[in-house]
């Protein structure tokens, strides 16, 4: 497991949310009616910078809104976040404030992050809108049926809506967090590490950079167990480089990949790596016809550049030695065809 420096496309457009995947999104129970879209976030008059505890520039910018437009969209905002946690219940709508407005220059999605606060008791809540992108909705999907990590989103119309997920960022977690962990620890953090990216290509999740991913402290009894999960999903079956569905091969991730290193032997790493397919396998016979639906309409778009796929295509068929790979057309195909052979090795367990 070595570090690389993997090269990213930045660039990656947004793909338009089909009717088909629409009508997925539906029947799950992922649309909403909104009366404030993304495109309305992006009038803003004023903006000032956010900077860290260190004074660096965190990307993000607090902004500002005319007097006559705010009142109308702090209510919409309230209203989303109702949506998001409680079925739209507006009993809870006199009690909530919109603290704050923030949106992100860096990346694809260029997300707006809402704070919403309850003044009775001062709790807050994040939670995201973005422009809506088919791939993206795929990741989300994946992650939520082949993860053991459920996701919260709403789509209505170009625009996206998720929930924030709570954890310290890695990047951080690496900095601040890991050297003052103890030896016992750091094992079990190294554990999740490699199940993290067995996960990530398993379900061709890209670009799982340190800050890309959350590790999430979890006290049990008198210890504490770490879980990480992705909070980024723009590279969902785009790029062509099958490094980049390896969380490994980052260089920002390269304190992890010492820690498996150190902490692991390679019979070790063998075994989490089969523990993930075990569980996902589970996983995807408890919603085995969900994903029959969910990969049907994947497999008919185009989620990526043609020369990606077969770039990736080819990759895959000799890392698996499998032949089937070569048959693959679309995104949609290469994940199909990887979940097809991970549940023929795997379902004669079960």
């Amino acid at each position: 497991m070595k570090p690389d420096d993997v090269k990213i496309n930045f660039r990656k457009p947004n793909y338009e949310v089909s009717d088909e995947l629409f009508r997925y999104s539906e029947k799950y129970g992922r649309t909403t009616q909104t009366r404030v879209l993304y495109d309305d976030l992006l009038r803003f008059s004023g903006y000032i910078s956010l900077e860290d505890e260190q004074g660096n520039d965190t990307l993000w910018l607090r902004v500002y809104y005319p007097e006559f437009e705010r009142a109308e969209i702090e209510a919409s905002l309230n209203k989303i976040y109702t949506l998001l946690h409680s079925d739209g219940d507006e009993e809870t709508l006199p009690f909530l404030t919109v603290d704050s407005i923030d949106y992100c220059t860096f990346g694809n999605s260029k997300p707006f992050r809402i704070k919403v606060r309850n003044i009775l008791n001062d709790n807050f809540t994040n939670f995201y809108i973005k422009k809506a992108d088919a791939s993206r909705i795929y990741g989300l999907e994946l992650e939520e049926i082949l993860s053991p990590n459920r996701i919260n989103f709403l789509i209505h119309k170009d625009t996206l809506i998720e929930e924030h997920i709570i954890g310290v960022p890695g990047d951080v977690f690496i900095q601040k967090m890991l050297p003052n962990c103890t030896e016992l620890e750091k094992a079990q953090i190294a554990k999740e590490f490699v199940k993290f990216n067995e996960r990530c290509f398993l379900g061709l999740l890209g670009d799982m950079r340190s800050y890309n991913y959350v590790v999430i402290p979890i006290h049990d009894f008198d210890h504490v167990v770490y879980r990480i999960r992705p909070i980024d999903f723009d590279q969902q079956s785009y790029e062509g480089n099958l490094k980049i569905y390896f969380p490994q091969f980052y260089k920002e991730n390269f304190q992890m990949v010492k820690l498996v290193m150190d902490k692991l032997k390679p019979n070790s790493v063998e075994q989490y790596r089969k523990e993930v397919r075990s569980a996902t396998v589970k996983r995807i016979l408890g919603l085995e016809n969900r994903l029959e639906e969910l990969l049907a309409i994947m497999r008919k778009e185009e989620i990526a550049p043609k020369e990606h796929v077969e770039m990736l295509k080819k990759a895959l068929q000799k890392y698996t030695h499998d032949i089937h790979f070569k048959q693959c057309n679309t995104m949609g195909d290469i994940v199909s065809t990887g979940i097809e052979l991970l549940l023929k090795n795997y379902k004669n367990y079960f």
